[in-house]
């Protein structure tokens, strides 16, 4: 039964986020997505189906647009330990939909974690 790498990809994501659904505890969902020419974070309440901070590459004044590498990543994860702050947050848990944890994926999860956010 051959699967596709678009499959195999959903079917990761899926069994990482249904992991950390099971032990949420009510706590908000840093999720990262990223793609061949962008990296983005949302911290989201799945409770209520909000997303209450975000950041990207695509943002301007970050100064990344269309970067995608290491040291884009940090300035996404520092700019959502930020927000986040800002928002009266502190806790989450790292959903990393699907993207193995290294590279770019671990440096915004270490920058977000340098900013003051707990996971």
């Amino acid at each position: 039964m051959a699967n596709t790498k678009r499959e195999l990809f959903l079917k990761r994501r899926m069994r990482v986020r249904n992991r950390l659904r099971a032990n949420a505890n009510g706590r908000l969902r840093l999720s990262v997505h990223r793609s061949n020419k962008n990296i983005s974070a949302q911290l989201i309440d799945d409770a209520k189906g909000v997303t209450l901070a975000a950041a990207s590459t695509l943002e301007k004044e970050l100064g990344f647009v269309g970067k995608n590498n290491i040291e884009a990543a940090r300035q996404v994860g520092l700019a959502i330990a930020e927000r986040a702050r800002a928002a009266g947050i502190e806790e989450c848990y790292f959903d990393r939909g699907g993207f193995l944890y290294h590279g770019k994926v671990k440096a915004l999860a270490d920058a977000a974690r340098e900013g003051g956010l707990k996971f």
